[in-house]
């Protein structure tokens, strides 16, 4: 198990960080929290986030996954904007509420020198059960 590990960086800095190196997607993403080993992410689905029937789109939920854990290393490691998602694996539990931001909970499972994995739990805002779940992996950059 993993020792409890302090984040380097606040919401403000990880904030500052998604706009500058990723201005494509940073306002579709607000972050909530950041804590020891964890950060919660929120999306607002708006009409480019939903697929035909009008509900959030598996893509979609991916990438809050992705963004979210990606972040959550950030925050622990620093602003090191290398680091790559190596592996990948979503469950899809039920259908996302199209009017209910995406919330995107993340526990880093292993933050090593190589590899850090990340468990992402996603639920849509005042409903019950999860979303998604996802685990990925990413490498971190030698130095």
């Amino acid at each position: 198990m993993m020792a409890e590990l302090e984040p380097l960086l606040d919401i403000t800095d990880v904030q500052r960080f998604l706009d500058a190196e990723f201005p494509q997607v940073a306002e579709d993403y607000q972050i909530l929290e950041i804590a020891p080993k964890r950060l919660k992410l929120r999306l607002v689905p708006s009409a480019k986030h939903l697929r035909p029937g009008g509900t959030v789109s598996g893509p979609t939920l991916f990438s809050i996954a992705d963004c979210a854990v990606y972040l959550a290393i950030i925050a622990h490691v620093g602003e090191e904007a290398l680091a790559v998602t190596t592996g990948a694996s979503i469950d899809f539990m039920r259908k996302p509420a199209a009017d209910a931001d995406l919330i995107c909970d993340v526990e880093l499972l292993k933050l090593g020198r190589g590899l850090v994995v990340g468990d992402a739990a996603i639920t849509s805002a005042g409903q019950p059960g999860l979303v998604a779940r996802a685990t990925l992996t990413y490498s971190r950059p030698r130095k």
